[in-house]
């Protein structure tokens, strides 16, 4: 039986709303975070409700602006940019290093914002931000033979993210792209990062970084975030659906743009019997529930090694531990150690169950199905933001479980016969940002890996979205536009000789680095 759990002390939500206050009274209200766009900021927009995927408790929602004033917003970043960009290097260097140090000041109350924002178990808030903060500064420190040769954008880069990477995805993005001499605009994910987000921005403008935060609904900003003659780069992190709307708009116009989106990721089992490494690796595939682009949520198994696999898999997804990320026995005890808490939201937790209700229904095999029973909850608290982890045995083909990612603790195992059909499972989506190939032959892996259409393939251990000088991208309909990471970043960012060819995944072409 689980034991009796208490809310760790100092960590409730009004206890960080009022630190929040207290650190940056200029973006924070009593009832509500701003909108920061022509250096100031602004108490407009409509503020919707919002509750904590942690225990459905109120917390800050999105104030959500119009397109005009969206358009606004634009201008006056393309106002900014023009007097940013002929700013010296060494003077941006150092308003994004003083940044930097801001963030590291108070790292802890951004950890805590996304633990009640995103769900995030404190080791993982703690290691987004730190993420951020350590990537940022590789930049800080090496980025003047980067930008040898080159010159910011005409006008100012346009972010539009997903709710799970605010820190190391977004913040650090808006900060290398500000350090190559861009203004940069950041519209606030809709689910979840507000309050995360306006802190961070609100370091970021004390010291004179031209960053806009807006919020509001994609389609009714993507005019002025996407589509507008101001905007000089558009960068998104998101779904599919999303993310070819934005393709087809940035294509129309020309415009440089990185897109990263969503794929099947697989992991596949050839020739394999180093199963003591496989059982180690399982739990930190469900790191944060597996909502992570770079998650593994199928695995492709050669059928004669079904029965080994699953000896190494099951015991090891059997550990894993699940709860309120700020659940202690005493209420000063350390933060709890799990492997994920809540998915985003409620709905997205029932999308996920009944995806797999009718994948069963269809003709899944159940293999795992975790129950509540040793999940550690406070007493009474709302639970309908979290899924148990749960693997299934080929998912029918008409299930969304079969060919697009869940983003959620999820796995599903797929049996294979034949190399051919071990490709082709591993191909599933069109293209993956990443995916590992276990096999005890180097030369198989060798002859296979450059089949598998993913950016980054990994020989028996996982890949990830990578830090400092780590290129990043995808394949197939996983990624548009340039690659990112490293030197890359920068110059998706700025311009360089005539007529120079971007690496990335564009219409006219592909060019890998």
């Amino acid at each position: 039986m689980a034991p009796t759990l208490t809310l760790k002390s100092g960590t409730s939500w009004p206890d960080a709303w009022r630190r929040c206050l207290a650190v940056a009274p200029e973006a924070f209200r009593d009832d509500r975070v701003l909108n920061l766009w022509n250096g100031t900021w602004q108490e407009d927009g409509r503020a919707l409700p919002a509750v904590s995927p942690v225990d459905g408790s109120p917390i800050a929602g999105p104030p959500r602006l119009d397109g005009t004033t969206a358009h606004r917003a634009v201008c006056a970043a393309l106002d900014q940019h023009r007097a940013w960009r002929h700013l010296p290097l060494e003077e941006r260097r150092a308003r994004v290093a003083a940044t930097l140090d801001a963030l590291t000041e108070h790292r802890g109350l951004l950890a805590l914002l996304l633990v009640w924002e995103i769900g995030k178990p404190w080791r993982l808030a703690q290691a987004d931000v730190d993420r951020a903060i350590d990537g940022v500064r590789w930049y800080v420190d090496g980025v003047e033979p980067m930008l040898a040769g080159r010159s910011p954008l005409d006008g100012p880069v346009s972010n539009i993210a997903s709710w799970n990477y605010p820190m190391s995805v977004l913040v650090h993005a808006l900060l290398v792209q500000a350090l190559a001499g861009n203004a940069v605009i950041a519209k606030a994910p809709t689910d979840g990062g507000v309050a995360c987000l306006t802190l961070a921005c609100a370091l970021a403008a004390r010291e004179g970084v031209p960053v806009t935060l807006v919020s509001g609904s994609g389609g009714e900003l993507s005019q002025a975030l996407v589509r507008a003659p101001e905007i000089g780069c558009v960068s998104f992190v998101g779904g599919r659906d999303t993310g070819a709307a934005v393709a087809t708009a940035v294509a129309d116009l020309g415009k440089r743009h990185v897109l990263e989106q969503e794929g099947l990721n697989t992991w596949g089992i050839w020739n394999y019997s180093d199963w003591d490494t496989l059982t180690a690796v399982i739990p930190k595939l469900f790191d944060y529930g597996k909502q992570r682009c770079t998650a593994y949520p199928r695995f492709v198994v050669q059928r004669h090694l079904f029965d080994a696999f699953l000896a190494a898999y099951l015991p090891a997804v059997r550990t894993l531990r699940v709860g309120h990320p700020l659940g202690v026995e005493q209420p000063d005890d350390p933060y709890p150690e799990l492997d994920f808490g809540p998915v985003i939201n409620a709905a997205k937790a029932k999308e996920l169950r009944d995806q797999v209700a009718e994948a069963i229904e269809r003709g899944a095999v159940p293999l795992h199905r975790a129950v509540a029973d040793d999940a550690r909850f406070l007493p009474g608290q709302d639970t309908s933001a979290y899924v148990q982890p749960v693997t299934l045995l080929n998912p029918p083909s008409s299930s969304p479980l079969h060919h697009a990612e869940p983003f959620g603790p999820v796995d599903t195992i797929v049996l294979v016969d034949t190399e051919a059909e071990l490709l082709a499972a591993m191909n599933a989506s069109n293209g993956a940002l990443v995916a590992t190939l276990s096999t005890d032959d180097r030369a198989t892996y060798d002859r296979l890996a450059p089949q598998i259409r993913a950016f980054k393939v990994g020989h028996g251990a996982p890949r990830s979205r990578g830090d400092r000088d780590e290129l990043f991208g995808g394949l197939g309909a996983s990624w548009r536009g340039a690659f990112v990471g490293g030197d890359l970043l920068v110059r998706a960012v700025t311009r360089g000789p005539q007529g120079e060819r971007l690496p990335g995944n564009f219409p006219e072409y592909q060019l890998l680095p």
